[in-house]
């Protein structure tokens, strides 16, 4: 794929306005793009090299750089020589060409006398302009500046890279503790080394990657604040010409690049000086980084990789997949770790390389940064994570239970799911439902294992308080971000943002928080303690509730708004009940399920009196069938429109309701309710013969004549949810879909009210708190990207591609034979009480049950794609993957001015060694 920019010109350029000549020379003095070198293209007023500089400097400034030089260190006395200025008048131009970046200085020479060079543009002038705020704020177009002359030199050049770099641009240097075992590694693979060699010259300055890309609303939302170390001179002269540059110990210099490395961020250093010098140590974000993107774009990795390859110890990876959504090159991937039927490994395709096969513009990836993100090879891997819509590291918490790590576990769980304790009592467990063991006999116990782990969180000296990650070193970010609905979308909305650094405040019309798994799940399936031990953790982590508060009429987000919150995240969830629209259906007794729910959770001794019927047959159905009974209710039947064996109420529960004496027949749909006095004294129904047409849609078709009648009364309608909006969006140009679903993108779940997002029940439609769970995350990286200025919300996201293996090619030969464990239950709680009967496993069972697993899951690891960062060996927690020193020649550091002499020695070496392809006709 071609250039998509190819040709741009910014609108600064006037066609009616003479080129400059002195422009045009000093560009062609700068540049590196071969077609102006060789004179097969002529710099105009549309070139880059030209519209990047003509609004920096007068043509007096331009002169003065000409008759540098590229790359020439000139000392005062030298710029006067060449120049004849008067020494004060060459100094005020020398001091302004150096703030916008034009030229820089140090002091490296013998008399450690002050000397200007003038630079090449990457890196060098366009990255000097990017980190001055007056100029980028002046000119925004030096932001599309930095990024052409970060790509059009290397497009021809870069598959001739050879490992090393040959002194083109930046150089990955590993994190120092994935290599401190190593013993061939050399010196100038350390960052250690290059903290000695400049020790106490460092100065913090801002990221001109970060700063660029926001110019053209591709912003990482990172601060972009800092995360550039500038060494030796560099650090001086970052400070002294606006550059935001500040002095730092060494000491603050390891805690940025911790930080760095905490939020997934590539160590890199210049590499155009040779082994000893360079004069930054950044800190990139492959979501914006241009030294970054030029190999993974061009698919080059020579052009940033270390002398270190990423290996995997499949015995000891569980599939957890951190590494796999840290990895700036999308060189780890998840696969799988069983064999299949055949007793053979699965085969694992790489990426060709310029050694290869010859390389052009049908090898690119322009959406690098996208595709760079893809969790799964095709073949598939754990059927567990793939399922779970949270994609939580089941393999993972899983190992770590059988190990006695329970923080761990938890830990692990929550980079995915907020409130494993909640999911743990009312979760449908897909993951079972996939797991590979059922296929031999029964699913591992995956949700009780999580349930016992997420037990900590009830205790205060046991529950685990997340460590905040935050993209920026000025601290937290002080944006204001409002969560409307306590569930679990607006929870997991909440805790993610408060993870990265906000303090967001989450607004419940409800006296307490948490939504529908407080008021529409009942306590003897889960007890609020619960609820409440998880809530509890929000708040210790900054989160703010206001419960009693409905937004649209207490306060609406107009007022909000002008209170100067710059967000808003709506998971208020489906909390209204639907009628059946048959006649009698407003008489005395007849009851939504979800409106007796929210009524038995704030009074348990609400009482029923006479028989009831529950119509519906989903797990909702169920809670309130059981809550009936529990409310005095002597008999309780209840009908649905599917027959037993497709009604949408899980085995289990099915199971839990008959056996507290509740009478459930399928095949009925409410033709009338009959009423006296307008009391509700029975319903009658009518037979359901189909609940869906040939394409699947509900489209339920009756006989009327064949009817049943049963005497009740009181009549609870568990047949769906409604959104009930209120005031909420009075004012707001929300747009709506099937009724009163708003209108979102299915991926960043932005409305078309920019500020507005929404996510959970409401979005989607009732259903399972998982789901919701999933969805808040993805909002709260949403509104992250949309309250810091200029971000994209779709780049570089998690696409959570996620394949199950085929469990019909898999060999199993050895496992544990142990049988699926089962907790126990409190003795003496019966249908009449709305405490929970369940209990945990022991530990004794889950150090049984969690051996049943078999481990189906690895990442798969393609060397011709790492880049040798390290970044994967930080995320591990179970000493899985490892740097090796399997390319020694990438350490080999050369000087911009000889890179032309390896960059085509290279080349035609590739060239004889590609094998030969005979042309056809």
């Amino acid at each position: 794929m071609a250039d998509p920019l190819g040709g741009y010109v910014p609108d600064t350029v006037k066609n009616d306005e003479p080129a400059r000549d002195a422009i045009i020379r000093l560009g062609k003095v700068v540049t590196d793009r071969a077609e102006i070198l060789l004179g097969k293209e002529k710099i105009t007023k549309e070139s880059p090299e030209y519209w990047g500089i003509a609004p920096l400097i007068t043509d007096e400034q331009a002169e003065i750089a000409i008759k540098m030089k590229k790359r020439k260190p000139r000392t005062l006395e030298d710029m006067k020589k060449l120049t004849g200025l008067d020494e004060a008048y060459l100094l005020e131009q020398l001091d302004k060409m150096s703030e916008v970046g034009i030229i820089e200085y140090n002091w490296e020479n013998e008399k450690h006398e002050k000397q200007w060079i003038l630079p090449m543009y990457v890196p060098g002038a366009a990255e000097f302009a990017n980190m001055n705020a007056d100029v980028l704020a002046a000119h925004p177009e030096e932001g599309r500046f930095f990024e052409r002359m970060s790509r059009l030199p290397l497009e021809k050049i870069t598959p001739m890279v050879p490992l090393g770099g040959a002194g083109i641009g930046m150089h990955v240097i590993p994190v120092e503790k994935a290599i401190e075992m190593e013993n061939e590694s050399v010196s100038v693979e350390h960052i250690s080394h290059w903290l000695d060699k400049y020790d106490g010259k460092y100065a913090a300055s801002p990221c001109s990657c970060r700063q660029s890309r926001k110019t053209f609303d591709e912003g990482c939302a990172d601060d972009p604040e800092g995360w550039c170390i500038a060494v030796g001179d560099m650090a001086d002269y970052v400070v002294e010409t606006n550059k935001g540059g500040r002095y730092i110990t060494r000491e603050e210099a390891l805690a940025i690049m911790k930080q760095a490395e905490d939020n997934g961020f590539v160590h890199q250093i210049t590499n155009i000086d040779g082994e000893n010098k360079i004069f930054a140590i950044c800190n990139c974000n492959v979501n914006v980084c241009y030294a970054l993107r030029t190999s993974q774009l061009f698919n080059t990795p020579n052009m940033s990789r270390s002398a270190y390859v990423a290996h995997v110890n499949t015995e000891n990876c569980v599939a957890c997949g951190r590494c796999v959504e840290y990895c700036p090159a999308g060189a780890v991937t998840l696969g799988q770790k069983l064999c299949k039927k055949d007793g053979s490994q699965v085969k694992y395709p790489k990426m060709p390389l310029p050694a290869e096969k010859k390389w052009g513009p049908e090898m690119w990836t322009e959406d690098y940064r996208d595709k760079n993100r893809i969790n799964t090879h095709e073949t598939g891997t754990a059927p567990c994570k793939t399922a779970c819509p949270a994609h939580i590291a089941v393999q993972g918490y899983i190992k770590m239970a059988s190990q006695g790590r329970y923080q761990d576990a938890l830990a692990l769980i929550k980079k995915n799911n907020p409130l494993p304790a909640i999911c743990g009592y009312v979760c449908n467990r897909r993951c079972e439902d996939a797991c590979t063991r059922g296929t031999i006999d029964e699913a591992v116990s995956i949700d009780e294992i999580k349930k016992f782990i997420a037990m900590q969180d009830l205790n205060a000296d046991t529950r685990y308080i997340p460590k905040k990650v935050v993209p920026s070193l000025k601290g937290e970010f002080t944006e204001k971000i409002a969560v409307i609905g306590a569930g679990p979308a607006g929870l997991s909305c909440a805790f993610y943002l408060a993870e990265k650094g906000y303090k967001p405040t989450v607004f419940e019309k409800n006296a307490q928080p948490g939504g529908m798994v407080v008021y529409g799940i009942p306590s003897f399936v889960l007890e609020k303690d619960i609820v409440q031990a998880e809530i509890d953790v929000l708040k210790e982590m900054g989160v703010e509730f206001k419960c009693g508060v409905e937004v649209g009429k207490d306060i609406t987000i107009a007022q909000l708004r002008e209170q100067g919150y710059k967000a808003f995240y709506i998971g208020i969830g489906c909390q209204g009940g639907r009628k059946v629209g048959v006649p009698g259906e407003d008489a005395n007794g007849v009851m939504t399920g979800v409106e007796f729910l929210h009524i038995t959770t704030e009074n348990e001794d609400y009482k029923l009196n006479g028989d009831t019927v529950v119509i519906g047959g989903g797990n909702v159905a169920i809670d309130v069938s059981r809550s009936a009974i529990r409310c005095g209710s002597p008999k309780v039947h209840q009908v649905s429109l599917e027959t037993r064996d497709i009604m949408p109420a899980s085995p289990d529960e099915i199971e839990i309701a008959e056996s507290e004496d509740i009478l459930i027949q399928g095949g009925w749909g409410p033709k009338e309710i009959l009423t006296e006095n307008g009391n509700v004294t029975g319903i009658v129904f009518k037979k359901c013969t189909s609940v869906k047409d040939a394409d699947g849609r509900f489209n339920p078709q009756y006989d009327e004549n064949d009817t049943m009648t049963i005497p009740c009364s009181n009549i609870l309608l568990s047949v769906g949810q409604a959104i009930e909006w209120g005031g909420l969006l009075d004012g707001e140009d929300v747009e709506f879909w099937h009724g009163n679903y708003p209108v979102a993108d299915k991926v960043t779940y932005q409305t078309r009210v920019p500020d507005i997002f929404v996510g959970g029940d409401v979005y989607s439609g009732p259903k399972f708190a998982i789901d919701a769970i999933a969805a808040g995350k993805e909002g709260a990286i949403s509104i992250h990207r949309f309250v810091q200025p200029h971000s994209s919300l779709t780049i570089g996201r998690d696409p959570h591609y996620y394949v199950e293996l085929d469990k019909e090619d898999i060999l199993v030969e050895n496992y544990d034979n142990s049988k699926r464990q089962r907790p126990a239950t409190k003795p003496g709680v019966g249908k009449d009480s709305f405490r929970s009967a369940a209990c945990t496993l022991t530990e004794e069972q889950i150090q049984i049950e969690t051996k049943r697993c078999l481990g189906c899951g690895a990442t798969i690891v393609d060397e011709n794609q790492c880049v040798g960062c390290g970044i994967c060996t930080t995320k591990c927690e179970f000493d899985a993957i490892h740097l090796e020193r399997d390319l020694p020649r990438a350490s080999v550091m050369r000087k911009s001015e000889d890179k032309l002499k390896y960059v085509l020695g290279n080349g035609l070496k590739q060239k004889l060694a590609r094998p030969f392809v005979r042309k056809t006709k």
